[in-house]
């Protein structure tokens, strides 16, 4: 089960597009509502999430994905769950996903950066890990992504990682 977490504020493309390429991989995906299960995003779509933050289940979780956007990242930042989920990911070998502000800002100070090399949007880049200005950068079980215009290359990393295949979306990797 990969939780993919919305916040109000998150951006459009960086919950879209994962959302449905890793559907369309056949991964089983569930938004989770921050706060509340009605969140708007920094464009103003509104989307009812599936779940809200409390009815997650860190046991099922195979990937925690954290979408960035403003003031997106700044309420998953703030929600005790998401810092649980990061925590517990940590300490059971899980994947992290961030993108945009989301690895420079959700992450920061959970430990989840320390000794590993990640991006992000720039103006958040941290001292905690090794900044590369890449595009999307995997390290290990941190999987991290650069902003919207990498949403796809974003998506396709967490398939890969979390599937090891990308049959079914073929056409979306090239």
């Amino acid at each position: 089960m990969v939780y993919l977490f919305l916040a109000n504020g998150f951006e459009d493309m960086e919950a879209v597009v994962p959302f449905d390429l890793m559907k369309r991989a056949g991964i089983d995906v569930v938004t989770v509502g921050v706060g509340k299960t009605a969140v708007k995003s920094a464009h103003g779509l509104s989307v009812t999430a599936e779940i809200s933050e409390e009815n997650v289940d860190f046991k099922k979780a195979e990937a925690f994905v954290f979408p960035g956007g403003w003031p997106g990242a700044k309420n998953l930042k703030s929600s005790k769950i998401v810092n649980d989920a990061i925590t517990f990911a940590l300490h059971n070998d899980i994947i992290i996903g961030a993108i945009c502000a989301s690895p420079g800002y959700v992450l920061s100070g959970t430990g989840a950066l320390s000794g590993k090399k990640y991006t992000c949007f720039p103006g958040f880049e941290v001292p905690e890990g090794e900044y590369t200005a890449e595009k999307v950068e995997i390290d290990g079980k941190l999987i991290t992504a650069n902003g919207p215009a990498s949403a796809k290359d974003f998506a396709l990393a967490l398939v890969s990682a979390i599937n090891g295949n990308l049959e079914g979306i073929e056409e979306f990797s090239e």
